[in-house]
């Protein structure tokens, strides 16, 4: 009875999961244009990304999934967040630049790890670690994003730091609203099964993503 549910809730969290890291048009417009520092702009544009950055939300959700109590929420998110920081920074201010599937196609393996961790069905590495490093992946991803833009040189390391402020924003707005729906479901009959097809769902939207990705390297791949 739930399959045709959980179905439509894999192809809606797949189909988002596929563009998650992008810019768009609008914003991109904006941020080649940007001469100097624009504090509240920036952070407003992390936020907005963040918020509708499918990718991080997946992994996110994956992590927080089975926590129940907001200390143990707030340690993993740090990592993740410290993770994603360094490597948003340093990518854009130092010009490491990475090919953009491949990341995105390890961020899709990154949600079908935790997936499958949530089922029990493996624990490579110490949770921690895992949170950390994957952290550090999606930082690259985001930051290879934003070198395409070739934004300017003028006022760039003092924007970057207001767009991962606000990264950060986002991500705390968009962890509240997952914590209280993942505590809700909690108190219903079935939440085990509910559970297990919702991270049966993370691991499918996961899969569609690094699938769709990894294709994109070897069309563009030279």
């Amino acid at each position: 009875m739930l399959r045709g549910p959980v179905f439509t809730l894999i192809v809606i969290m797949a189909a988002g999961a596929a563009w998650g890291h992008g810019v768009t048009g609008g914003d991109q417009a904006y941020m080649i244009a940007s001469q100097g520092i624009h504090p509240f702009p920036f952070m407003y544009l992390g936020a907005k990304h963040m918020v509708t950055g499918y990718d991080h939300l997946l992994y996110l959700a994956g992590v927080i999934f089975f926590l129940r109590h907001i200390g143990d929420v707030a340690k993993f998110v740090s990592l993740f967040a410290v993770g994603h920081s360094i490597t948003l920074l340093y990518g854009v201010l130092s010009g490491t630049q990475v090919n953009v599937y491949l990341v995105d196609a390890i961020i899709g393996l990154s949600i079908c790890y935790k997936a499958l961790e949530n089922l029990t069905v493996i624990r490579w590495l110490d949770a921690r670690i895992a949170v950390f490093g994957f952290g550090l992946i999606h930082g690259f991803g985001l930051s290879s994003k934003l070198q395409d833009l070739a934004l300017p040189s003028d006022g760039l390391v003092g924007n970057m730091i207001f767009f991962n402020i606000g990264v950060e924003i986002g991500q705390v707005i968009a962890l509240v609203a997952l914590f209280s729906l993942s505590t809700s479901m909690r108190g219903l009959r079935f939440y085990d099964g509910i559970a297990q097809y919702i991270n049966i769902g993370l691991f499918g939207a996961g899969l569609v993503l690094f699938g769709y990705q990894l294709t994109g390297f070897f069309i563009t791949w030279r």
